[in-house]
């Protein structure tokens, strides 16, 4: 019977979601010493948070298949001092490309405690803090829908994936799923 691993990791600003680069960029390679575990879907080179890594590819799998709408929670900075229209308008989806994005939540919020990232943010104007809450992650997805709206982004860190959350990790820190997180996601199978 194959052993499974399930990591939680938090995915630092200026790092490739994947093992290798052949450019050179920084990898998860340097975090996460353990052979045959890869993440379970991804976050852009420049966004942060909670990142999944397992060695079950069928979790894998299912986890990226945009038919499960496994939920995702993101704290987003942007660039601006957020209105209620423009909230209303992120969840109920924007027209991205020719399609809306599904609803999602969208919730302004007050500055999180969040770990300074490498590169700090430099905003030009005041800015806003928002928790948005997708079933699905098109590429780049909450940058366009933000921009979209009128409100750049900033800074996007993904606080918990399904029911589990980022709480406990700094960047760059992993540690292995309780039994019951790893059964959570077993179970959107």
């Amino acid at each position: 019977m194959e052993h499974y691993r399930y990591l939680a990791l938090y995915k630092p600003y200026g790092v490739l979601s994947s093992f290798t680069d052949p450019e050179g960029r920084p990898t998860l390679k340097k975090y996460v010493d353990l052979p045959g575990v890869y993440a379970a879907g991804r976050l852009d080179y420049d966004s942060e948070g909670l990142l999944l890594l397992t060695n079950d590819g069928a979790l894998i799998h299912q986890m990226t298949d945009p038919r499960f709408h496994l939920p995702k929670t993101y704290l987003v900075e942007v660039e601006g001092l957020i209105t209620t229209e423009a909230i209303s308008k992120l969840e109920q989806g924007v027209i991205l490309q020719g399609e809306r994005t599904r609803p999602c939540q969208a919730l302004s919020i007050p500055e999180p405690a969040l770990p300074l990232r490498s590169k700090p943010v430099t905003p030009h104007a005041p800015v806003s803090w928002l928790r948005i809450v997708l079933q699905e992650g098109k590429k780049r997805q909450i940058r366009h829908m933000t921009a979209a709206v009128g409100f750049p982004t900033l800074r996007i860190v993904r606080i918990a994936i399904g029911g589990i959350i980022l709480e406990g990790l700094q960047p760059g820190q992993w540690r292995p799923l309780s039994a019951d997180e790893a059964n959570q996601l077993k179970r959107i199978r």
